[in-house]
């Protein structure tokens, strides 16, 4: 099976080269890299010409925000499986691939999920916290549960049939992405118990208190449009954050 990791990257020169070192030293070989660029100006780019790959794709040009530029991207790929590296992130691993790849193929699930680490900004080797994901069941959903989204894979299938991710929300695409297909009641998804991805702290989505109350607006708007819960789910899904802080991966 072919894997296709989409990559939405603008002005991230200083951290997208430990993303593209993790990829490229995976010991699965069959992917291929969709970079969508959005017209950055740091030396992004040049940090891309320098690392040619034949299975690395780049386009760059200006777009509305991540989740355009992801959807765009999803369109230029071609792999059996779907999953996004964020330019901030990287693989924890290099048998994160072959892992993923074996459970897709001896589970027969749509989606395949894992665990995540958030490490610090300035330390990517000091973990800060830890998101074990477990294993899933419809009612969680209501309880504020989802996995984490850089730890997500999915079939190709799914997106084609349950949409991509939806550009009015600005921050909270991909939660009411993961909500649209895991309220699928023919969805087949399997956990891996393994930390897929290493994720740094300071994202879009917390970056400022004006950022929070958006996101929070907008996970409320996606639970609501996909008839999971409320404000009640949406209070429990911030309150399951709290044990990441003190589990250990």
């Amino acid at each position: 099976m072919k894997i296709s990791i989409l990559t939405a990257v603008w002005n991230r020169a200083s951290t997208l080269g430990q993303a593209l070192d993790s990829l490229e030293g995976q010991d699965y070989p069959d992917w291929d890299h969709v970079v969508q660029d959005g017209g950055s100006t740091d030396g992004t780019l040049a940090l891309l010409d320098r690392r040619l790959d034949e299975r690395r794709h780049v386009e760059s040009r200006r777009d509305g925000g991540i989740y355009e530029a992801l959807n765009r991207a999803f369109e230029r790929s071609s792999g059996d499986i779907i999953g996004v590296l964020h330019s901030d992130d990287f693989l924890a691993e290099r048998g994160v691939l072959s892992k993923v790849i074996s459970t897709f193929a001896e589970t027969g699930a749509d989606a395949v999920y894992g665990d995540l680490d958030y490490v610090s900004g300035a330390d990517s080797s000091r973990v800060v916290r830890h998101w074990k994901a477990g294993n899933f069941h419809h009612a969680l959903l209501g309880r504020g549960w989802m996995p984490p989204h850089p730890a997500l894979f999915l079939r190709r299938t799914v997106i084609e049939r349950l949409g991509g991710y939806d550009t009015s929300f600005r921050i909270a695409a991909d939660y009411d992405a993961i909500l649209r297909y895991f309220r699928d009641e023919t969805l087949r998804p399997a956990y891996l118990p393994h930390v897929l991805v290493k994720m740094r702290l300071g994202g879009e989505s917390n970056r400022s208190l004006e950022r929070i109350v958006r996101k929070s607006r907008e996970d409320y708007r996606a639970l609501r449009r996909n008839k999971v819960g409320g404000a009640g789910t949406l209070l429990l899904k911030n309150i399951q954050k709290i044990p990441q802080f003190f589990l250990k991966s």
